[in-house]
């Protein structure tokens, strides 16, 4: 069988026991995160005495999703490779970014749990929360960088197509590159974000409130353009795999 994420003709049956496939549950994990990182961010700005955030719940949303990656990550990036078929790519693909992602959402959560009560009763909760992430920015950087290889990759040896086999995706097997450009630019916006975010963290940690009394901050344009590339890319990275359940379901299906 030649790997489904490269579009090229797989037989008519496989054999699943040796083909393990989650990155439906990694993709809805990692659209989430990058979807609650931007919401988190918006919440400190607009923190008040009188509407403050949940340091709490935030630590078990960045929890949740932390382990989640970090589990199936973990496992994908230390088998080598996961699927039977000999598709070590995907392990880097999937599992080492998976895994990068889900460690620092779960460090944010152990930070927050720990910190939560410290960060409320600061005047500037955002500039309290950057200034902590800002020795994170070498990694965050160089995880941005990785996406951004990972984009021309899946460009160039057209990764990421489906097999007829698979509803709805399937429909582009003939056009492989249609959909290893879809998935290799949602990669590379990400990655892009995180090649920009050291800019939009430092800014933020020199960010002051807004004239007015409270803690509401004027968001850099940096951040804008950072929350921006993110919204969109784990909104789509959401909604991709919640179709994939139907879409790898179907896949399975129609090849047992």
């Amino acid at each position: 069988m030649k790997d489904f994420f490269m579009g090229e003709s797989s037989p008519g049956m496989i054999d699943w026991t040796t083909m393990p496939t989650y990155n439906t549950i990694m993709s809805l994990a990692a659209g989430a995160g990058l979807v609650a990182l931007v919401l988190f961010v918006r919440d400190l700005m607009r923190h008040r005495a009188e509407d403050p955030l949940s340091t709490d719940g935030w630590a078990l949303t960045f929890g949740s999703l932390g382990v989640i990656l970090t589990v199936t990550g973990a496992h994908m990036s230390f088998t080598w490779p996961l699927a039977a078929g000999g598709f070590a790519f995907d392990n880097v693909i999937f599992g080492e970014t998976s895994l990068g992602f889900g460690i620092l959402m779960s460090a944010l959560a152990i930070f927050l749990a720990k910190r939560g009560d410290r960060i409320i009763a600061s005047p500037t909760p955002l500039t309290e929360v950057a200034r902590a992430a800002r020795p994170l920015s070498i990694f965050i950087a160089g995880l941005g960088l990785a996406l951004v290889a990972i984009m021309f990759a899946g460009i160039v040896y057209q990764l990421f197509a489906a097999p007829p086999q698979e509803p709805i995706s399937g429909a582009f097997a003939e056009w492989p590159l249609v959909e290893a450009i879809f998935i290799s630019l949602l990669f590379g916006l990400v990655g892009v974000g995180a090649v920009l975010a050291p800019l939009a963290i430092r800014a933020l940690s020199k960010a002051s409130p807004s004239a007015g009394g409270d803690a509401t901050f004027q968001v850099p344009t940096i951040a804008k353009v950072v929350g921006a590339l993110w919204l969109v890319t784990g909104v789509v990275f959401v909604l991709f795999g919640a179709m994939n359940f139907y879409t790898h379901i179907g896949l399975i299906v129609n090849t047992m």
